[in-house]
């Protein structure tokens, strides 16, 4: 119990006097305080007191399927940033392979009872994965705001890029510069933010069946793209759209491997402008995702329930921005 005072006290800055009166509910404590105890004894992982397990924290879950693609990181900065000057705490919780999992976030989350959470690139965009752990946010009436496209079923606020932008200004870029013949590099068949970006480009190039060998999927790495480039650079593609920049970067090693030069012989354009993207070689020409005010907007629509503001059902999109660098250049023969 001494421990557990004095880690306490330590995090949310007070006296273990005061830690105390808050755990065995005594007066003297202002709101403010006792929420700044409450919350550190949840960041910690100690359970709280019985009495008082039925108040939510201000704590806020951010679940992300990964940290090595800079976009998460960035997000979660802009994410964490923005909840901290609305008085809240943000829990990180990014997934890794063979660690924990979505779902047993999800249960680690309502077990320190928080009064919300934001996904990024999660389940909730395969259409063809579990979403229990969803619904049981759903049945707990806890406020939930997804960044990116997700299946409609969900019915939780979103916050995305509009992937038709980002297609049509990828695809004119690269007729801009004479490619007539274009293909993609996307993420799994049901992962409905690269479903947007394929009916994108179906509007945009007039594709029909016979376009189905402009297309190749991939997981989102570095290795899975390669495989599928190599594939669209065999077949005399020369201009590659990418569902994310680390796809691009697999599809710029893919090139070499087949003795092409980027942007030579093959333009390479990426997605997100994630970190470092100048720093490639060549520098990556990219659609930039708005980060910064999605995670704003993510945030603001997530307190906006938290304090039963009500729900903004409706998916806003946010418009994205083509960032031409080293990466694509003329067709061949142009």
């Amino acid at each position: 119990m001494t421990k557990r005072l004095t880690e306490v006290a330590k995090k949310a800055g007070v006296s273990e006097a005061t830690v105390s009166r808050v755990l065995n509910g005594r007066d003297g404590v202002s709101e403010a305080t006792r929420t700044a105890v409450l919350t550190a004894l949840d960041v910690l992982g100690y359970e709280r007191p019985t009495k008082l397990r039925g108040e939510r924290a201000r704590l806020v879950g951010l679940v992300l399927p990964e940290l090595q693609n800079p976009i998460f990181p960035a997000l979660a900065e802009v994410v964490t940033g923005t909840l901290a000057q609305r008085g809240y705490t943000p829990a990180l919780c990014a997934r890794t392979i063979g660690g924990v999992s979505e779902m047993d976030y999800v249960e680690m989350l309502l077990d320190h009872q928080v009064s919300g959470v934001i996904f990024a690139g999660g389940s909730y965009a395969l259409a063809d994965a579990r979403h229990d752990h969803y619904r049981r946010l759903t049945d707990r009436g806890l406020p939930v705001v997804l960044v990116n496209a997700g299946v409609d079923e969900l019915g939780f606020p979103r916050v995305s890029t509009d992937d038709a932008v980002a297609v049509e200004q990828a695809y004119g870029h690269l007729r801009s510069l004479g490619h007539e013949r274009i293909g993609m590099v996307l993420g799994p068949e049901g992962h409905v933010p690269s479903r947007r970006k394929l009916d994108a480009m179906v509007q945009a190039a007039g594709w029909g069946e016979a376009d189905a060998e402009c297309v190749e999927r991939s997981s989102f790495s570095m290795e899975g793209a390669r495989v599928a480039a190599t594939k669209l650079v065999e077949r005399g593609v020369t201009g590659i759209i990418c569902a994310s920049d680390v796809l691009a970067l697999g599809t710029i090693r893919a090139a070499r491997r087949l003795g092409r030069t980027v942007p030579t012989d093959v333009s390479v354009v990426g997605f997100d402008d994630s970190a470092f993207m100048t720093c490639t070689d060549p520098p990556l020409t990219t659609v930039r995702q708005p980060i910064e005010t999605m995670g704003q907007a993510a945030v603001d629509l997530l307190v906006t329930q938290i304090e039963g503001a009500g729900v903004l059902h409706d998916e806003l999109l946010f418009e994205p921005e083509l960032v031409v660098r080293g990466s694509t250049a003329p067709a061949p023969g142009r």
